[in-house]
């Protein structure tokens, strides 16, 4: 999903943030059966570069 969807692209959009969703459910079986609204989850996402940099930032939930 990262490289997919942030390569170049520092912008965090609603769109990652589904995808980032979608990628951590498929992942995590208990998450996957309390979160059942897509768009709805609590999530925080750091876009860092290669030297750890913090780039964008973004929360939502």
């Amino acid at each position: 999903v990262a490289r997919d969807h942030l390569t170049g692209k520092p912008e965090i959009t609603e769109g990652l943030l589904n995808h980032l969703e979608v990628a951590i459910r498929a992942y995590d079986p208990c998450l996957s059966c309390a979160t059942h609204a897509m768009g709805r989850m609590p999530l925080q996402v750091e876009i860092r570069d290669c030297t750890g940099q913090l780039v964008a930032a973004a929360a939502r939930g």
